[in-house]
Protein backbone atom coordinates (compact mmCIF):
# COMPACT_ATOMS: atom_id res chain seq x y z
CA UNK A 1 0.00 0.00 0.00
CA UNK A 2 1.19 3.43 -0.62
CA UNK A 3 1.68 6.05 1.66
CA UNK A 4 0.55 10.16 1.07
CA UNK A 5 4.76 10.39 0.91
CA UNK A 6 5.72 7.98 -1.34
CA UNK A 7 2.68 9.85 -3.59
CA UNK A 8 4.17 12.94 -3.18
CA UNK A 9 7.53 11.36 -4.08
CA UNK A 10 5.91 9.83 -7.29
CA UNK A 11 4.47 13.54 -8.44
CA UNK A 12 7.83 15.39 -7.97
CA UNK A 13 9.62 12.91 -10.34
CA UNK A 14 6.69 12.80 -12.41
CA UNK A 15 6.87 16.65 -12.68
CA UNK A 16 10.85 16.62 -14.06
CA UNK A 17 10.32 13.24 -16.06
CA UNK A 18 7.41 14.41 -18.69
CA UNK A 19 9.24 17.51 -19.71
CA UNK A 20 12.69 15.47 -19.93
CA UNK A 21 10.23 12.40 -22.36
CA UNK A 22 8.83 15.89 -24.33
CA UNK A 23 12.84 17.44 -24.82
CA UNK A 24 13.80 13.50 -26.07
CA UNK A 25 11.29 12.81 -28.34
CA UNK A 26 11.85 16.48 -30.30
CA UNK A 27 15.44 15.71 -30.58
CA UNK A 28 14.78 12.50 -32.17
CA UNK A 29 11.91 13.58 -34.22
CA UNK A 30 14.04 16.98 -35.39
CA UNK A 31 15.70 16.42 -38.94
CA UNK A 32 18.85 17.12 -37.87
CA UNK A 33 21.93 17.01 -40.64
CA UNK A 34 25.46 15.36 -40.56
CA UNK A 35 26.10 11.75 -40.01
CA UNK A 36 24.45 8.87 -39.44
CA UNK A 37 26.53 5.24 -38.97
CA UNK A 38 24.64 1.97 -39.27
CA UNK A 39 26.59 -1.43 -38.32
CA UNK A 40 26.04 -4.89 -38.64
CA UNK A 41 27.19 -7.64 -37.18
CA UNK A 42 28.30 -8.30 -33.38
CA UNK A 43 28.26 -5.27 -31.64
CA UNK A 44 29.02 -6.44 -28.14
CA UNK A 45 32.40 -4.33 -28.17
CA UNK A 46 30.77 -1.11 -28.51
CA UNK A 47 29.36 0.78 -31.83
CA UNK A 48 32.15 -0.05 -34.49
CA UNK A 49 33.56 0.63 -37.15
CA UNK A 50 34.21 4.47 -36.20
CA UNK A 51 34.53 6.53 -39.29
CA UNK A 52 36.60 9.85 -40.13
CA UNK A 53 36.75 12.20 -42.46
CA UNK A 54 39.08 14.49 -43.98
CA UNK A 55 38.58 16.58 -47.45
CA UNK A 56 40.58 19.13 -48.98
CA UNK A 57 40.50 20.96 -52.64
CA UNK A 58 42.13 18.76 -55.89
CA UNK A 59 41.82 19.86 -59.55
CA UNK A 60 39.50 17.02 -60.05
CA UNK A 61 37.45 18.01 -57.43
CA UNK A 62 37.17 17.81 -53.56
CA UNK A 63 38.85 14.56 -52.27
CA UNK A 64 37.92 12.75 -49.08
CA UNK A 65 40.35 10.49 -47.04
CA UNK A 66 38.24 7.79 -45.24
CA UNK A 67 39.82 6.21 -42.07
CA UNK A 68 37.80 3.01 -40.48
CA UNK A 69 38.76 2.09 -37.27
CA UNK A 70 37.79 -1.25 -36.33
CA UNK A 71 37.93 -4.07 -33.47
CA UNK A 72 38.34 -7.36 -35.51
CA UNK A 73 41.74 -7.64 -38.03
CA UNK A 74 39.35 -7.83 -41.16
CA UNK A 75 41.19 -9.66 -44.35
CA UNK A 76 40.26 -8.20 -47.90
CA UNK A 77 38.37 -5.33 -46.58
CA UNK A 78 36.82 -2.54 -49.12
CA UNK A 79 35.29 0.80 -48.82
CA UNK A 80 32.89 1.97 -51.84
CA UNK A 81 31.32 5.94 -51.85
CA UNK A 82 28.04 5.55 -53.68
CA UNK A 83 28.94 2.55 -55.56
CA UNK A 84 32.04 3.16 -56.42
CA UNK A 85 35.13 1.53 -54.74
CA UNK A 86 37.76 4.28 -53.23
CA UNK A 87 41.45 3.43 -53.58
CA UNK A 88 43.36 1.81 -50.88
CA UNK A 89 45.94 4.06 -48.72
CA UNK A 90 47.35 1.54 -46.44
CA UNK A 91 46.09 -0.19 -42.97
CA UNK A 92 47.30 -0.32 -39.95
CA UNK A 93 47.36 -1.49 -36.31
CA UNK A 94 47.01 1.02 -33.69
CA UNK A 95 48.72 1.45 -30.18
CA UNK A 96 44.61 0.94 -28.82
CA UNK A 97 44.81 -2.60 -30.32
CA UNK A 98 42.51 -2.04 -33.15
CA UNK A 99 43.00 -1.89 -36.76
CA UNK A 100 42.53 0.99 -39.42
CA UNK A 101 42.42 1.49 -42.92
CA UNK A 102 42.28 4.32 -45.47
CA UNK A 103 40.89 5.09 -48.47
CA UNK A 104 40.68 8.01 -50.99
CA UNK A 105 38.27 8.84 -53.19
CA UNK A 106 36.34 12.05 -55.14
CA UNK A 107 33.57 13.71 -53.00
CA UNK A 108 30.46 12.80 -55.20
CA UNK A 109 28.15 15.32 -56.60
CA UNK A 110 25.19 16.19 -54.57
CA UNK A 111 23.87 17.05 -50.82
CA UNK A 112 25.58 13.74 -49.57
CA UNK A 113 26.81 10.31 -49.93
CA UNK A 114 26.93 6.88 -48.09
CA UNK A 115 30.32 5.35 -47.46
CA UNK A 116 29.74 1.25 -47.21
CA UNK A 117 32.83 -0.47 -45.81
CA UNK A 118 33.08 -4.60 -46.54
CA UNK A 119 35.34 -7.10 -45.32
CA UNK A 120 35.97 -10.99 -46.76
CA UNK A 121 35.65 -9.51 -50.31
CA UNK A 122 37.80 -12.67 -51.39
CA UNK A 123 35.10 -15.03 -50.86
CA UNK A 124 32.05 -12.15 -51.09
CA UNK A 125 32.05 -8.40 -49.94
CA UNK A 126 30.22 -8.65 -46.39
CA UNK A 127 28.79 -4.97 -45.10
CA UNK A 128 30.27 -4.22 -41.79
CA UNK A 129 29.28 -0.49 -41.44
CA UNK A 130 28.01 2.04 -43.41
CA UNK A 131 28.37 5.80 -42.97
CA UNK A 132 25.74 8.66 -44.24
CA UNK A 133 27.39 12.04 -44.96
CA UNK A 134 25.06 15.00 -44.98
CA UNK A 135 22.02 13.97 -47.01
CA UNK A 136 22.27 11.60 -49.44
CA UNK A 137 19.93 11.34 -52.12
CA UNK A 138 16.98 8.91 -51.98
CA UNK A 139 16.97 5.68 -54.10
CA UNK A 140 14.77 6.94 -56.97
CA UNK A 141 11.27 6.00 -57.52
CA UNK A 142 10.95 2.43 -59.30
CA UNK A 143 10.41 3.28 -63.15
CA UNK A 144 7.47 2.10 -65.84
CA UNK A 145 8.48 -1.67 -66.26
CA UNK A 146 9.11 -2.87 -69.82
CA UNK A 147 10.22 -6.17 -71.17
CA UNK A 148 12.87 -4.34 -73.44
CA UNK A 149 16.35 -4.97 -72.51
CA UNK A 150 20.35 -5.19 -73.94
CA UNK A 151 23.36 -7.07 -72.96
CA UNK A 152 26.15 -5.47 -71.91
CA UNK A 153 24.18 -2.35 -71.20
CA UNK A 154 25.94 1.23 -72.08
CA UNK A 155 25.98 3.33 -68.64
CA UNK A 156 25.21 5.92 -70.72
CA UNK A 157 22.34 4.81 -72.08
CA UNK A 158 19.34 7.07 -71.23
CA UNK A 159 16.61 4.70 -69.99
CA UNK A 160 13.69 7.51 -70.14
CA UNK A 161 12.85 6.20 -66.51
CA UNK A 162 11.33 2.79 -67.42
CA UNK A 163 12.57 -0.10 -65.32
CA UNK A 164 14.15 -2.35 -67.97
CA UNK A 165 16.37 -5.40 -68.39
CA UNK A 166 20.17 -6.13 -68.56
CA UNK A 167 22.50 -8.58 -68.91
CA UNK A 168 26.13 -8.62 -67.60
CA UNK A 169 28.62 -11.58 -68.24
CA UNK A 170 31.16 -12.62 -65.53
CA UNK A 171 33.94 -15.64 -65.69
CA UNK A 172 34.50 -17.91 -62.79
CA UNK A 173 38.27 -17.86 -63.80
CA UNK A 174 38.84 -14.30 -63.86
CA UNK A 175 37.34 -13.16 -60.59
CA UNK A 176 40.33 -10.38 -60.28
CA UNK A 177 40.23 -9.06 -64.11
CA UNK A 178 39.17 -5.70 -65.01
CA UNK A 179 35.40 -5.70 -66.40
CA UNK A 180 34.99 -9.46 -66.23
CA UNK A 181 35.61 -9.51 -62.33
CA UNK A 182 33.69 -9.37 -59.26
CA UNK A 183 34.42 -5.50 -58.62
CA UNK A 184 33.91 -3.88 -62.30
CA UNK A 185 30.59 -6.43 -61.96
CA UNK A 186 29.89 -4.78 -58.64
CA UNK A 187 30.04 -0.85 -60.04
CA UNK A 188 28.16 -1.50 -63.13
CA UNK A 189 25.79 -3.26 -61.25
CA UNK A 190 25.20 -0.10 -58.36
CA UNK A 191 25.05 2.07 -61.17
CA UNK A 192 22.21 -0.34 -63.21
CA UNK A 193 20.48 -0.29 -59.61
CA UNK A 194 20.97 3.34 -59.21
CA UNK A 195 19.01 3.54 -63.13
CA UNK A 196 16.11 1.07 -61.80
CA UNK A 197 16.96 -1.55 -63.85
CA UNK A 198 16.52 -5.62 -63.36
CA UNK A 199 20.16 -7.06 -63.41
CA UNK A 200 20.57 -10.35 -64.31
CA UNK A 201 24.32 -11.89 -64.35
CA UNK A 202 25.52 -14.71 -66.92
CA UNK A 203 28.14 -16.86 -65.20
CA UNK A 204 30.21 -18.58 -67.32
CA UNK A 205 33.28 -21.06 -66.38
CA UNK A 206 35.83 -19.00 -68.78
CA UNK A 207 36.17 -17.30 -72.42
CA UNK A 208 35.26 -19.74 -74.78
CA UNK A 209 33.90 -22.14 -72.07
CA UNK A 210 30.51 -21.93 -70.78
CA UNK A 211 30.49 -24.45 -68.12
CA UNK A 212 32.92 -27.07 -66.50
CA UNK A 213 33.99 -29.51 -68.67
CA UNK A 214 32.28 -32.66 -68.57
CA UNK A 215 32.74 -34.45 -65.24
CA UNK A 216 35.74 -32.35 -64.80
CA UNK A 217 34.95 -32.04 -60.42
CA UNK A 218 37.67 -30.26 -59.62
CA UNK A 219 36.51 -27.67 -62.36
CA UNK A 220 32.78 -27.96 -61.06
CA UNK A 221 34.59 -26.39 -57.61
CA UNK A 222 36.00 -23.68 -58.73
CA UNK A 223 33.01 -23.21 -60.76
CA UNK A 224 30.31 -23.72 -57.70
CA UNK A 225 33.01 -21.32 -55.39
CA UNK A 226 32.52 -18.14 -57.76
CA UNK A 227 28.45 -18.60 -57.82
CA UNK A 228 28.51 -18.99 -54.04
CA UNK A 229 31.28 -15.47 -53.69
CA UNK A 230 28.66 -13.99 -56.29
CA UNK A 231 25.94 -14.66 -54.14
CA UNK A 232 26.49 -14.01 -50.76
CA UNK A 233 28.29 -10.84 -51.93
CA UNK A 234 26.10 -8.03 -50.29
CA UNK A 235 26.96 -5.53 -53.29
CA UNK A 236 25.04 -7.61 -55.19
CA UNK A 237 22.45 -8.73 -53.03
CA UNK A 238 19.59 -7.14 -55.40
CA UNK A 239 20.61 -8.81 -58.51
CA UNK A 240 17.58 -10.44 -59.82
CA UNK A 241 19.23 -13.27 -61.02
CA UNK A 242 21.76 -15.67 -62.50
CA UNK A 243 22.08 -17.55 -66.02
CA UNK A 244 23.69 -20.57 -65.66
CA UNK A 245 25.84 -20.65 -68.68
CA UNK A 246 25.08 -19.71 -72.13
CA UNK A 247 25.70 -21.69 -75.58
CA UNK A 248 26.12 -24.72 -74.08
CA UNK A 249 24.95 -26.99 -76.92
CA UNK A 250 27.56 -25.41 -79.36
CA UNK A 251 31.03 -27.03 -80.04
CA UNK A 252 31.98 -23.16 -79.37
CA UNK A 253 31.22 -23.19 -76.06
CA UNK A 254 33.59 -25.79 -74.80
CA UNK A 255 36.63 -25.13 -76.81
CA UNK A 256 38.85 -25.31 -73.67
CA UNK A 257 37.86 -28.94 -73.08
CA UNK A 258 36.46 -29.97 -76.99
CA UNK A 259 36.61 -34.21 -76.02
CA UNK A 260 34.42 -33.25 -73.00
CA UNK A 261 31.35 -30.89 -73.90
CA UNK A 262 27.96 -30.04 -71.69
CA UNK A 263 25.70 -32.82 -72.28
CA UNK A 264 22.28 -32.02 -70.83
CA UNK A 265 23.00 -34.59 -67.65
CA UNK A 266 26.14 -32.51 -66.99
CA UNK A 267 24.59 -29.32 -66.99
CA UNK A 268 21.74 -30.43 -64.80
CA UNK A 269 24.17 -32.11 -62.31
CA UNK A 270 25.92 -28.41 -61.90
CA UNK A 271 22.32 -26.56 -61.57
CA UNK A 272 20.64 -28.65 -59.62
CA UNK A 273 22.37 -31.79 -58.40
CA UNK A 274 21.00 -34.04 -60.98
CA UNK A 275 22.39 -37.70 -60.76
CA UNK A 276 23.93 -37.60 -57.40
CA UNK A 277 22.54 -38.60 -53.97
CA UNK A 278 19.54 -36.15 -53.14
CA UNK A 279 20.84 -35.08 -50.00
CA UNK A 280 24.08 -33.65 -52.07
CA UNK A 281 24.04 -29.82 -51.98
CA UNK A 282 27.13 -28.86 -54.32
CA UNK A 283 24.87 -27.42 -57.23
CA UNK A 284 24.23 -23.98 -58.18
CA UNK A 285 20.67 -23.91 -56.78
CA UNK A 286 20.82 -25.24 -53.32
CA UNK A 287 24.79 -22.94 -52.84
CA UNK A 288 22.73 -20.01 -53.79
CA UNK A 289 19.36 -20.41 -52.16
CA UNK A 290 21.73 -21.40 -48.99
CA UNK A 291 23.24 -17.35 -49.58
CA UNK A 292 20.77 -15.52 -51.35
CA UNK A 293 17.39 -17.15 -51.57
CA UNK A 294 16.37 -13.73 -52.89
CA UNK A 295 18.35 -14.15 -56.57
CA UNK A 296 16.41 -16.14 -58.91
CA UNK A 297 18.34 -19.18 -60.79
CA UNK A 298 17.85 -19.15 -64.41
CA UNK A 299 18.51 -22.14 -66.87
CA UNK A 300 21.21 -20.62 -69.49
CA UNK A 301 20.08 -20.07 -73.64
CA UNK A 302 20.43 -22.81 -75.82
CA UNK A 303 21.66 -22.18 -79.57
CA UNK A 304 19.21 -23.02 -81.78
CA UNK A 305 19.51 -24.34 -85.33
CA UNK A 306 22.61 -26.62 -85.37
CA UNK A 307 23.47 -30.18 -84.60
CA UNK A 308 26.49 -30.04 -82.39
CA UNK A 309 24.78 -32.23 -79.98
CA UNK A 310 21.11 -33.55 -79.29
CA UNK A 311 19.26 -35.20 -76.92
CA UNK A 312 18.64 -38.53 -75.87
CA UNK A 313 15.20 -37.63 -75.34
CA UNK A 314 13.82 -36.88 -78.81
CA UNK A 315 11.37 -33.70 -78.38
CA UNK A 316 7.70 -36.07 -80.53
CA UNK A 317 6.74 -33.20 -82.65
CA UNK A 318 9.15 -31.55 -83.47
CA UNK A 319 12.88 -34.09 -83.76
CA UNK A 320 15.66 -31.86 -84.31
CA UNK A 321 18.64 -31.50 -82.23
CA UNK A 322 18.48 -28.46 -80.26
CA UNK A 323 15.07 -29.31 -79.15
CA UNK A 324 15.81 -33.01 -77.82
CA UNK A 325 18.15 -31.21 -76.27
CA UNK A 326 16.35 -29.03 -74.42
CA UNK A 327 13.95 -31.55 -74.16
CA UNK A 328 16.38 -34.10 -72.31
CA UNK A 329 17.84 -31.12 -70.16
CA UNK A 330 14.21 -30.29 -68.67
CA UNK A 331 13.50 -33.60 -67.85
CA UNK A 332 16.44 -33.91 -65.85
CA UNK A 333 15.82 -30.69 -64.22
CA UNK A 334 12.61 -31.67 -63.59
CA UNK A 335 13.49 -35.53 -62.04
CA UNK A 336 16.55 -33.83 -60.27
CA UNK A 337 13.81 -30.95 -58.64
CA UNK A 338 11.22 -33.99 -57.73
CA UNK A 339 13.68 -36.52 -56.43
CA UNK A 340 14.52 -33.90 -53.49
CA UNK A 341 11.10 -32.31 -53.25
CA UNK A 342 9.99 -36.15 -52.37
CA UNK A 343 12.84 -36.33 -49.31
CA UNK A 344 12.00 -32.77 -48.45
CA UNK A 345 13.91 -30.17 -49.94
CA UNK A 346 11.71 -27.49 -51.43
CA UNK A 347 12.69 -24.90 -54.49
CA UNK A 348 15.48 -27.56 -55.89
CA UNK A 349 13.80 -26.44 -59.83
CA UNK A 350 14.60 -23.26 -62.08
CA UNK A 351 12.86 -20.08 -61.40
CA UNK A 352 13.03 -19.35 -64.90
CA UNK A 353 14.47 -19.91 -68.49
CA UNK A 354 16.54 -18.12 -70.41
CA UNK A 355 16.08 -18.57 -74.17
CA UNK A 356 17.29 -17.15 -77.87
CA UNK A 357 15.02 -15.93 -80.05
CA UNK A 358 16.79 -14.38 -83.14
CA UNK A 359 15.09 -13.52 -86.30
CA UNK A 360 15.21 -14.20 -89.76
CA UNK A 361 13.60 -11.00 -92.11
CA UNK A 362 15.97 -12.86 -94.30
CA UNK A 363 13.34 -15.82 -94.43
CA UNK A 364 11.98 -16.14 -97.94
CA UNK A 365 8.48 -15.94 -96.65
CA UNK A 366 9.37 -12.38 -95.27
CA UNK A 367 9.95 -10.60 -99.19
CA UNK A 368 8.16 -8.15 -100.69
CA UNK A 369 7.98 -5.50 -97.89
CA UNK A 370 6.95 -7.99 -95.30
CA UNK A 371 10.43 -8.39 -93.55
CA UNK A 372 9.67 -6.25 -90.16
CA UNK A 373 6.65 -7.98 -89.62
CA UNK A 374 9.44 -11.71 -89.18
CA UNK A 375 8.26 -12.09 -85.44
CA UNK A 376 5.05 -12.25 -86.07
CA UNK A 377 5.11 -15.51 -88.49
CA UNK A 378 4.74 -18.68 -88.42
CA UNK A 379 8.50 -20.20 -90.44
CA UNK A 380 7.87 -23.61 -89.84
CA UNK A 381 10.25 -25.91 -91.67
CA UNK A 382 9.33 -29.15 -92.92
CA UNK A 383 12.96 -30.18 -92.74
CA UNK A 384 12.99 -29.49 -89.21
CA UNK A 385 9.77 -32.03 -88.63
CA UNK A 386 7.89 -28.24 -88.19
CA UNK A 387 10.86 -26.96 -85.83
CA UNK A 388 10.18 -22.66 -85.86
CA UNK A 389 12.83 -21.22 -88.10
CA UNK A 390 12.81 -17.68 -86.44
CA UNK A 391 11.57 -15.66 -83.98
CA UNK A 392 9.16 -17.77 -83.06
CA UNK A 393 11.29 -20.40 -81.90
CA UNK A 394 10.74 -18.91 -78.48
CA UNK A 395 6.85 -21.62 -78.72
CA UNK A 396 9.02 -24.71 -79.64
CA UNK A 397 11.01 -23.70 -76.46
CA UNK A 398 8.21 -22.60 -74.31
CA UNK A 399 6.30 -25.76 -75.36
CA UNK A 400 9.01 -28.01 -73.67
CA UNK A 401 9.09 -25.80 -70.67
CA UNK A 402 5.33 -26.35 -70.15
CA UNK A 403 5.78 -30.15 -70.94
CA UNK A 404 7.17 -30.66 -67.51
CA UNK A 405 5.37 -30.35 -64.22
CA UNK A 406 8.27 -28.50 -61.78
CA UNK A 407 9.21 -26.64 -65.15
CA UNK A 408 5.31 -25.70 -66.21
CA UNK A 409 4.72 -22.35 -66.56
CA UNK A 410 8.17 -21.42 -65.57
CA UNK A 411 8.92 -17.73 -66.76
CA UNK A 412 10.84 -17.13 -69.37
CA UNK A 413 13.55 -14.74 -70.34
CA UNK A 414 14.48 -13.73 -74.25
CA UNK A 415 18.11 -12.87 -73.12
CA UNK A 416 19.31 -12.63 -76.89
CA UNK A 417 17.45 -11.45 -79.79
CA UNK A 418 18.79 -9.19 -83.15
CA UNK A 419 18.42 -9.86 -86.90
CA UNK A 420 22.03 -12.03 -87.01
CA UNK A 421 21.49 -14.54 -90.13
CA UNK A 422 24.06 -17.03 -88.95
CA UNK A 423 23.92 -19.29 -92.16
CA UNK A 424 24.95 -16.74 -94.63
CA UNK A 425 26.98 -14.53 -91.55
CA UNK A 426 24.60 -11.22 -92.23
CA UNK A 427 24.97 -9.07 -88.98
CA UNK A 428 22.30 -6.73 -88.12
CA UNK A 429 24.03 -3.63 -89.35
CA UNK A 430 23.45 -4.93 -92.91
CA UNK A 431 19.97 -6.74 -93.03
CA UNK A 432 18.09 -4.75 -89.53
CA UNK A 433 14.54 -3.49 -91.06
CA UNK A 434 12.64 -0.96 -90.13
CA UNK A 435 9.81 -1.81 -87.54
CA UNK A 436 11.25 -5.40 -86.40
CA UNK A 437 12.12 -4.78 -82.66
CA UNK A 438 8.61 -2.92 -82.36
CA UNK A 439 7.30 -6.65 -83.81
CA UNK A 440 9.07 -8.32 -81.53
CA UNK A 441 8.13 -6.78 -78.31
CA UNK A 442 4.55 -6.75 -79.45
CA UNK A 443 4.58 -9.85 -79.70
CA UNK A 444 6.39 -10.51 -75.93
CA UNK A 445 4.08 -8.38 -74.77
CA UNK A 446 1.44 -10.64 -75.31
CA UNK A 447 2.90 -13.32 -73.89
CA UNK A 448 2.31 -13.64 -70.04
CA UNK A 449 5.12 -16.22 -69.61
CA UNK A 450 7.70 -14.27 -71.24
CA UNK A 451 8.93 -11.24 -68.81
CA UNK A 452 11.99 -9.50 -71.30
CA UNK A 453 13.26 -9.35 -74.42
CA UNK A 454 16.64 -8.29 -74.49
CA UNK A 455 18.62 -7.30 -77.51
CA UNK A 456 22.30 -8.43 -77.95
CA UNK A 457 24.49 -6.05 -77.68
CA UNK A 458 24.58 -2.53 -76.68
CA UNK A 459 28.28 -2.13 -76.46
CA UNK A 460 31.74 -3.80 -75.99
CA UNK A 461 34.59 -1.62 -74.97
CA UNK A 462 36.88 -4.40 -74.85
CA UNK A 463 37.60 -4.68 -79.38
CA UNK A 464 35.48 -4.08 -82.34
CA UNK A 465 34.34 -7.56 -82.58
CA UNK A 466 30.63 -6.95 -82.30
CA UNK A 467 30.14 -3.36 -82.99
CA UNK A 468 28.16 -4.38 -86.30
CA UNK A 469 25.45 -5.61 -83.34
CA UNK A 470 26.36 -2.67 -81.11
CA UNK A 471 23.15 -0.33 -80.52
CA UNK A 472 25.57 2.18 -78.98
CA UNK A 473 28.36 2.39 -82.24
CA UNK A 474 25.09 2.32 -84.67
CA UNK A 475 26.99 1.06 -87.74
CA UNK A 476 24.56 0.71 -90.57
CA UNK A 477 21.26 -0.16 -90.46
CA UNK A 478 21.52 -0.51 -86.46
CA UNK A 479 21.16 3.17 -86.70
CA UNK A 480 17.02 2.21 -87.25
CA UNK A 481 17.55 -0.30 -84.25
CA UNK A 482 18.96 2.17 -82.02
CA UNK A 483 16.03 4.97 -82.74
CA UNK A 484 13.43 2.56 -82.34
CA UNK A 485 15.06 1.34 -79.26
CA UNK A 486 15.16 4.19 -77.87
CA UNK A 487 11.76 5.35 -79.08
CA UNK A 488 9.63 1.94 -77.56
CA UNK A 489 11.15 3.25 -74.22
CA UNK A 490 9.41 6.40 -74.57
CA UNK A 491 6.24 4.72 -75.71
Amino acid sequence: MIGPRSRQSILRVARWLLPLAVILIGYWAFPISGRVTITTGDQTTGLWPRFSLETQAAETGQLVTVTVVDTEPWPFVQLVVDGRPAQPQGEAVRRTGTWQWTWTTTVPEGDGYTVTFYHDCHTGCQERGRLAVGSPSAPPPAGTPTKLGVVMPSLTRNWHGRSGWVVEVTYALRPEDPYWGVDDLADRIAEHHAEGLNVLIRVDYEQRQSLPPTEDYVALAEYLAYIRRLARDDRLSNVYGLIVGNDFNAATAAMIAPDRPTTPAWYARVFNGYGEDVTHTDNVVQIVHSENPQIKLLVGPLRPWIADQGGALPYPPHDVPWLSYMNTLVALLDKSAQAKAAAGIPLAGPDGFDVQAPGSPDAPEMAGGLRADEPRSDLARESWKGAQAGFRIYEDWMAIINSYPSTQSCPIYIVSTNTYNRADDIPPAQNYPVGWLTSALDVVNHEPQIKALVWFLDEFPHSDEWDWFSLSEQPGRLVDAAAEFDALLQR
